[in-house]
């Protein structure tokens, strides 16, 4: 074979990035599919059981928010898995299984009790089982696709294609927006809480055949080769991608790297962790899915009706697209840093600007806009950009548990703010005091010391090898029997 020309072998990684983004869709897909559906839900499972308000919202906070327990759960072995199993086996584990949750989430009774029948509703806790099957597809592949393209990529186009798995999962979030409100205008609103959601769930099932059989066509991650000590074929999949010359040296790096550390996940440290939890806790907590899943009931309570809503819902996801082709385009020319800093800044004035508008009830056209502000920011910065660094930041030998326990962490965390939402923003006192706009205040101030972390301790890792980035976490590393690296290879963490 003769070595691939530079520009054929980012168009082949290109091609390969795309099939494993099918992952990200389906993530977002899943996480967003609740949206059109949590009144619907409400309806059909919680109201029937007569409870009191605040057990009433706390049960629908658990119904729209049990997938993130089987997020958590997925992420969790991701790391074992994908290190015993390989990254490509782990990813058909995933469609399987969003596969079978799309189809057991829309008939949950199926097997148990006769399909729509009256007692339909007391399927409840076989709806919990399947979409937190979902969820544990979501985690497998919200972890393992991000690190596959890092493994697979350039360093020079290493975070644009990162960022194709966030393009990934808006394009899933809008299509689902969009599919929600066609299916939602099949019928009126008896149709949609005893038929329309179920609909909803049922489409995921598409996109998740297509997954499943694309990823059969896709190679094993060399640097899972090398680690597993198959150097013959991690160098075959090398050269397939960067042609032979570019897959030797490569490769070296690989096992360099490989071969002159522990492979004990404290090897390189604490910091390394930290930064990596802390980054994946961070995303959560500005409230992104709080707007992902809720955006129908928050637009309604600034006084849309079920179907201005669910339209406003769709604006929100082609912005959520549009600024993530932004990011895209400008990760590897602005760096990581800048982005991540300018978008939390952006999100904090946005968040508390939607909170003021509650409180002064000053909604319409004003909360709109601080709304798509708010996911603008996010959808420039943290995120793809998020993506990108947790994929980069952890050295070869501990990747795939060092991300593993920052993927958990972001789904706790995820779990929290989505289960916590209904509860702080229809409580009554909360209510009355600040008219909804507590909840808001709340994530903006998380926002504004996020921008603080990322400056002060979060390191930059543009046009840099997998292999470089490791050296930053060099002087913390413990069991290092390689040479220490370089000065000018070294960047300190709180530098651009």
């Amino acid at each position: 074979m003769t070595d691939t020309h530079p520009h054929n072998s980012s168009a082949r990684v290109t091609l390969l990035t795309m099939v494993l983004a099918l992952g990200g869709l389906l993530f977002g897909y899943d996480t967003a599919v609740i949206s059109g559906a949590v009144a619907s839900l409400d309806a059909f499972f919680i109201q029937p059981r007569q409870l009191q308000p605040f057990e009433a919202n706390s049960l629908l906070g658990i119904t729209v928010s049990c997938a993130l327990l089987g997020c958590v759960i997925g992420s969790g072995l991701a790391g074992w898995l994908s290190h015993r199993l390989g990254r490509k086996p782990v990813l058909i584990i995933s469609a399987a299984l969003f596969f079978v949750s799309a189809l057991g989430s829309a008939v949950p009774e199926m097997g148990f009790l006769p399909i729509g029948g009256d007692e339909a509703h007391l399927s409840l806790t076989q709806f919990f089982v399947y979409r937190i099957l979902g969820g544990a597809a979501v985690g497998l592949a919200s972890m393992v696709v991000p690190m596959y393209i890092a493994e697979i990529a350039p360093p020079a186009i290493r975070g644009r294609l990162v960022a194709f798995n966030q393009m990934g999962v808006v394009t899933g979030i809008i299509v689902v927006y969009f599919v929600n409100y066609v299916i939602a205008l099949q019928g009126g609103q008896d149709w949609n809480q005893s038929m329309g959601w179920r609909y909803m769930f049922a489409s995921e099932t598409l996109p998740a055949l297509l997954f499943f059989g694309l990823l059969f066509l896709v190679p094993e991650s060399p640097r899972w080769l090398a680690l597993r000590e198959r150097p013959a074929e991690a160098k075959s999949v090398l050269a397939q991608l960067h042609g032979k010359k570019m897959a030797a040296r490569e490769f070296e790096a690989i096992d360099n790297s490989i071969h002159n550390h522990s492979h004990k996940l404290m090897s390189y440290g604490l910091p390394v962790l930290v930064v990596g939890i802390c980054l994946s806790v961070l995303q959560q907590f500005v409230g992104i899915n709080v707007v992902m899943y809720y955006a129908p009931e928050i637009f309604k309570t600034m006084g849309s009706g079920n179907d201005s809503a669910m339209l406003q819902t769709i604006i929100v996801g082609a912005v959520n697209v549009v600024c993530t082709l932004v990011a895209i385009a400008t990760v590897d020319r602005f760096g990581r840093k800048p982005l991540m800093i300018f978008g939390a800044l952006g999100m904090g004035v946005a968040m508390t600007s939607l909170g003021l508008c509650f409180y002064f009830d000053s909604l319409g056209l004003n909360a709109l806009m601080m709304m798509l502000l708010y996911v603008c920011c996010f959808s420039l910065s943290w995120g793809p950009v998020c993506w990108v660094l947790l994929s980069e930041i952890f050295p070869n030998a501990i990747r795939a548990k060092a991300l593993a326990i920052a993927v958990a962490a972001q789904w706790i965390s995820n779990y929290l703010v989505s289960w916590s939402f209904p509860i702080i923003d229809r409580h009554e006192s909360l209510v009355a005091l600040f008219n909804h706009g507590f909840a808001y205040w709340i994530y903006g101030g998380v926002a504004f010391a996020a921008a603080l972390f990322v400056w002060k301790l979060v390191p930059e890792t543009k046009n840099r090898s997998l292999e470089e980035i490791e050296s930053l976490w060099a002087p913390h590393a413990r069991g290092n029997r390689g040479a220490a690296p370089t000065p000018e290879r070294v960047a300190q963490p709180g530098s651009f």
